[in-house]
């Protein structure tokens, strides 16, 4: 120690040629000091109730210390209230995560009025003066003043506003994909009598998973591991637990920004998994019935799946790779809405036949703000603003573009026509199937999976899907099996092959990498996660529909009125009210006024007839179509 004291001397004196004099004065405050300690108590004096000293044991002392270049100021811990003085621990200043307090601010002062200047510094760098007095160890080598700090409430030495920043802006995009993304996309994509049901079902998602997340959800996929696949339930609203760090118990994972920062990002996965699967529901599903499955489905499949494969579960330490939720996400809501489909039963024949999206624009932007908004999705999982963070942003809009191209290729090859609904469900394949990879391959892998993510679902949609009878039996709606479905296992499968040692190494994964980076069994761990994804939601999502249907006793699909009007029916309302009705004028459909449902008219007198949907009316007996 005595080394110690003398290079602080040496330091005070050596600062400038204008400083001399202060060696001999920094010498005089060590020996007055030390002096004075050995009359004073080795514990802290604290005055007050309980707060006080719960606020003292979170204090440390912070000492003056020497500093060899190229640093200026440190700071030296020791711990307080003991008569023993801890190694100095040297942190360099520009590693410090708040202000700090160094020899230099305090030499600027002349030590006219050390005291003065300490606190004068400690408001400028907003570090909040808890205690001011001499250093508690006894020693005549022992640095001559010790400042005792509790940590700033707006600035906590753990945060790192920069994460914080983007952690809140990735989970913004990501809520943005749902509410308005895929609430415009499935509009858009339907008739004009299933607008308002279909969007209303994403927006009532949306709010209902929220709830469900904070009172207990997001401790049973996040938090204490109660089983090896599930964690203990429990609310997170208090505020000592929203202003705490963020800590996944169970991954030893820490990020560097509030738990409520990670609260929310982690739900706004959760919702859009349920929005994903309403896409395959759409057209016939009870509105009722789907706001008992919502929180049914969050509680028992969902959070399985999270915590399996993120929150520390047996599937996450085996070193399964899901980066951003092609199997927590994709493959969950994909099958689960083949499943889903299955047991609620098929649309009208006249819908499936005819399911014309009433406007492509809306579906285009829809599509746009989902792909855009992608770029949090993949981009947060680091939970840092971390240089893997901007590769999972590159990747994923790599593979995205492939795979629209690619899908696009193919709809002119066979079908002699590009087609914007093609190029959507190549968008949204790209997007799914990068989504397990997106920051641990390379940009090249990423080509690769969107070549695949561009022509595996194209064939299962365009061609199994219509050959086998298997896949006509269940009414997709919007074929959510081969875009989420498909293309989720087919991008964990690839993971497992592409995987670098780089990226899972910047990812800080379990695993050591891919195929190509020696790891062969990984490919066969992705299908063990795979497998017990597709299990898990085949059951679950079977046994909470049938105790819907048969215990709740609430019908799972509409009405046959229902189903004939739509939106009218369901809702009384309707996506488009341009107009008053006019009771003089013949009404030519069962929704709205003059636009949407399916209907069927004709003259009493037999002399005409006509058929419309989704505003288009068809008079038989012109001989050609006439748009009303």
């Amino acid at each position: 120690m005595a080394s110690r004291h003398f290079a602080l001397s040496r330091q005070c004196g050596n600062e400038d040629k204008q400083q001399r004099n202060v060696r001999v004065i920094c010498k005089a405050l060590t020996i007055l000091f030390n002096a004075a300690l050995s009359f004073m108590p080795l514990s802290l004096r604290v005055r007050g109730t309980d707060a006080k000293q719960q606020a003292l044991s979170q204090t440390v002392n912070m000492c003056w210390c020497d500093s060899p270049p190229p640093y200026a100021d440190f700071l030296c811990t020791q711990v307080s209230g003991k008569a023993q003085q801890m190694p100095c621990i040297a942190i360099p200043a520009a590693r410090l995560g708040r202000g700090y307090l160094g020899v230099s601010g305090v030499l600027k002062a002349g030590f006219r009025a050390p005291i003065q200047a300490i606190k004068q510094s400690a408001r400028e760098h907003h570090l909040d003066l808890f205690l001011f007095q001499p250093c508690c160890p006894v020693s005549p080598f022992s640095s001559p003043f010790c400042i005792m700090t509790t940590p700033s409430p707006t600035n906590p030495d753990w945060l790192n506003k920069g994460d914080n920043a983007w952690q809140l802006t990735a989970g913004s995009l990501v809520a943005l994909q749902s509410v308005p993304g895929l609430m415009i996309l499935y509009a858009g994509m339907v008739p004009t009598k299933w607008a308002v049901n279909s969007a209303f079902m994403a927006f009532y998602a949306f709010a209902a998973v929220l709830i469900c997340w904070v009172v207990w959800a997001y401790k049973a996929a996040f938090g204490e591991k109660m089983l090896p696949f599930v964690g203990t339930p429990g609310p997170v609203v208090a505020m000592n637990w929203e202003l705490k760090q963020a800590v996944l118990p169970a991954a030893k994972i820490t990020a560097n920004f509030p738990l409520s920062t990670m609260v929310y990002f982690q739900f706004v996965f959760a919702a859009i998994t349920l929005i994903l699967m309403a896409g395959a529901f759409l057209g016939r599903m009870s509105f009722r019935a789907w706001m008992v499955f919502v929180p049914l489905w969050l509680t028992l499949s969902y959070t399985v799946g999270a915590f399996s494969l993120w929150g520390g579960g047996f599937l996450f330490w085996k070193g399964v790779i899901d980066y951003s939720g092609g199997y927590v996400i994709h493959l969950s809501s994909g099958t689960a809405g083949f499943v889903g489909a299955y047991w609620i039963g098929p649309r009208l024949k006249t819908d499936r036949e005819r399911f014309t999206p009433h406007s492509t624009l809306l579906m285009l932007t829809g599509a746009g703000i989902l792909w855009i908004g992608w770029n949090g999705f993949n981009g947060g999982d680091p939970y840092a603003a971390s240089p893997d963070a901007g590769a999972a942003v590159l990747n994923t809009n790599i593979c995205t573009a492939m795979s629209l191209l690619v899908w696009t290729g193919l709809d002119i090859i066979f079908f002699k026509k590009p087609s914007t609904i093609g190029a959507v469900q190549g968008m949204i394949t790209g997007l799914v199937a990068i989504t397990p990879a997106a920051g641990v391959v390379a940009g090249w892998g990423a080509v690769i999976i969107g070549a695949c993510s561009g022509s595996v679902p194209w064939i299962t949609m365009n061609i199994a899907g219509k050959r086998l009878k298997f896949f006509e039996k269940v009414d997709d709606t919007l074929g959510v099996v081969h875009t989420h479905a498909v293309a989720g296992a087919l991008g964990g499968f690839l993971v497992g092959i592409f995987a670098t040692a780089e990226g899972c190494l910047a990812f800080a994964a379990v695993s050591p990498g891919g195929a190509i980076a020696g790891n062969g069994k990984q490919v066969g761990w992705q299908i063990v996660g795979a497998l017990f994804i597709i299990g898990w939601n085949i059951f679950w999502t079977s046994a909470i529909l049938l105790f819907i249907k048969y215990v709740l006793r609430i019908p799972l699909r509409m009405t046959e009125e229902e189903l004939l009007v739509g939106d009218d029916a369901i809702h009384g309302e309707s996506a488009y009210t341009f107009s008053e009705p006019r009771d003089h004028h013949h009404p030519m459909t069962l929704h709205g006024y003059g636009r949407g449902g399916q209907f069927e008219l004709e003259d009493e007198d037999g002399g005409w007839s006509a058929a419309g949907e989704a505003g288009l009316i068809y008079w038989e007996d012109w001989g050609w179509d006439g748009v009303k």
